[in-house]
């Protein structure tokens, strides 16, 4: 008798999941199903999951596509079932193409292809459903992207839109996806809700042209580049009852959710200062360094360390300076240093594209400060600190892979239950946000190193 296993999490169970069923059943005559447990998806950064284990088996079950089902507990559990149970031959969705090849050690590793575009109409009416969402953009954030949504349960990536049909040909066949458009209309009919990752000027145009076809938008940093586009576009959002979130992903990570909390506790006393940094040193011929597409250190990078400025300072800062190293042939800022000044606290921000620094977050209060070392904005330690060191405490959290799916966790929950905003970050956080960013775009208060 030839075993076969498989394993998943049959969240929200779809046509999907059934054919992955079918045509892992065909491979043998016994077919062992792996359900996950809650505890082990959090700890592999599986977010979102909306029915509990009993559900899941029930349904796999139901299937009658199952001879046996087991639960998954823990990380390195497939090799003990896998020589446990005497399997022949894992199975697994496509999507995961290279993921598990170090179990054919133990057997025989077998990916099946994955059912493109399925979403049933069915659980659509139930629980939801599964939201359809397509990518506008076919970079390197979206090619991320689309690997970590695979990590958030009840959303599928079902297509993408953009002006090269051979790049997206190349890119929907590399993701698997159901489909690709060249022609906006027909790609808005497709879908649900679309995830913008074109390039920074398109951002605004974009935004407009979804949600007046009633999609829900997440779109990437920085969402547009002006106050008046930002509070123009949550505006029409708002009064179509429809999801604008930008796509800051340290704003819902775990870790930064509670570094937040920790510093305006009153732990460190009143916080008068925050220094933040955020550099990477980038070369060639690539859109952060051209400024006819608005490249440069700001619109590349401020979003983050404005970010944590504004969540720990709030939004209403008295004035705003700049320094900046240019390259004057490209007309784009190498490096600048942000200064803020608020009624009753002060803050700096440093980024580059062309200058390094140590990617730290420091909070300073009237009783002690927090420490957040680099890469600060992918919190996954931070230290709060006083004059008596031995009242010093450090906590720890998880960050699960680029952090891309902690943005879309929020924004799949968000539409789910009908929210509209969320504290992590709010309307009025964004436009601050964006409000510095223009500033420095027109030029305001700049000084040149």
């Amino acid at each position: 008798m030839k075993k076969v296993i498989t394993y998943g999490t049959f969240d929200l169970f779809h046509e999907g999941h059934y054919r992955l069923l079918e045509r892992a059943k065909k491979l043998g005559d016994y077919l062992i199903v792996g359900v996950t447990t809650e505890n082990y998806d959090d700890s592999r950064g599986k977010l979102n999951v909306q029915e509990g284990l009993m559900k899941r088996i029930e349904n796999v079950k139901n299937s009658g596509l199952a001879d046996e089902i087991i639960i998954e507990e823990y990380e390195g559990q497939k090799i003990n079932d896998i020589q446990k149970n005497k399997v022949d031959i894992f199975a697994i969705g496509s999507d995961w193409l290279g993921k598990f090849d170090y179990l054919r050690e133990y057997c025989e590793v077998v990916y099946l292809e994955r059912t493109k575009g399925v979403s049933s109409t069915q659980l659509r009416a139930e629980n939801n459903g599964i939201l359809k969402l397509g990518v506008i953009g076919y970079g390197r954030i979206a090619n991320r992207f689309i690997i970590e949504s695979k990590y958030v349960s009840g959303v599928n990536v079902e297509g993408v839109y953009g002006p090269n049909p051979e790049a997206l040909n190349k890119f929907a066949n590399k993701h698997e996806l159901a489909f690709y458009e060249t022609d906006l209309d027909s790609f808005f009919d497709k879908i649900d809700a679309v995830y913008i990752a074109s390039p920074h000027l398109t951002h605004y145009e974009y935004i407009k042209s979804a949600l007046n076809r009633g999609k829900h938008v997440l779109c990437e940093k920085p969402m547009v580049l002006s106050e008046k586009e930002a509070t123009e576009v949550y505006k029409i959002a708002s009064d179509k009852k429809l999801v604008l979130l930008e796509a800051i992903k340290t704003a819902y990570a775990p870790g930064f959710i509670r570094l937040v909390s920790v510093a305006k506790s009153g732990l460190i006393g009143q916080i008068k200062n925050v220094d933040a940094t955020f550099t990477k040193l980038v070369e060639g011929n690539i859109r952060e360094l051209q400024a006819h597409t608005a490249g440069g250190s700001m619109t590349e990078l401020a979003t983050y360390p404005l970010l944590a400025i504004v969540k720990l300072l709030g939004t209403n800062f008295e004035d705003v300076d700049f320094y900046s190293y240019m390259d004057e042939e490209k007309n784009i800022d190498l490096f600048t240093k942000i200064n803020i000044k608020f009624d009753k606290a002060i803050a700096s921000a440093k980024v580059g594209l062309g200058v390094k620094s140590e990617g730290d977050l420091i909070i300073s209060g009237t009783k002690g400060y927090v420490f957040v070392p680099s890469p600060w904005w992918k919190t996954e330690y931070f230290e709060v600190r006083y004059e008596d060191f031995s009242r010093n405490k450090k906590h720890y959290y998880k960050f699960e892979g680029d952090g891309l799916r902690y943005e879309l966790a929020e924004f799949v929950s968000m539409i789910h239950k009908g929210y509209y905003q969320t504290y992590k970050l709010m309307p009025n956080d964004s436009v601050a946000i964006n409000s510095v960013i223009e500033k420095y775009l027109k030029g305001k208060n700049i000084k040149k190193i």
